[in-house]
């Protein structure tokens, strides 16, 4: 029997970002696709912006850890990520965390007009 792949959608995002920051990056970054979570820092995923895009979507939230997303190796390498982050996209980084070891991006970050929120995909096969 074949299992379809698990799908996360990692974000990134200013202090100052909106739920149609976040709607934005989600939808350039999910054409034809649902994730199973999404996924941001610990840091950012319990903020009220966060939250209300998740019930907005109907997806579960994945805090990351900053210890852990510095582990992830990323395909972009923003120079504000690496200075306050330590990481190139914190977007890919949260995506590949939360889908867990032996992920893959199926999609580097995809940034919102307003340039406050950026969304990357990760997969994942299931066993």
């Amino acid at each position: 029997m074949e299992r379809d792949p698990m799908i996360v959608a990692g974000f990134g995002f200013r202090k100052d970002a909106s739920v149609g920051s976040l709607t934005d990056a989600f939808e350039r970054a999910c054409v034809d696709v649902m994730p199973e979570c999404i996924a941001a820092p610990d840091d950012k995923a319990i903020t009220e912006v966060f939250r209300l895009f998740s019930e907005e979507i109907g997806v579960p939230v994945r805090s990351i850890p900053a210890d852990v997303l510095e582990q992830q190796s990323t395909v972009t390498q923003s120079l504000k990520s690496i200075v306050e982050r330590n990481i190139g996209s914190v977007a890919e980084a949260a995506a590949l965390a939360a889908a867990g070891p032996g992920a893959q991006l199926m999609t580097a970050r995809h940034i919102s007009a307003d340039k406050l929120a950026t969304c990357a995909l990760a997969v994942k096969e299931k066993t």
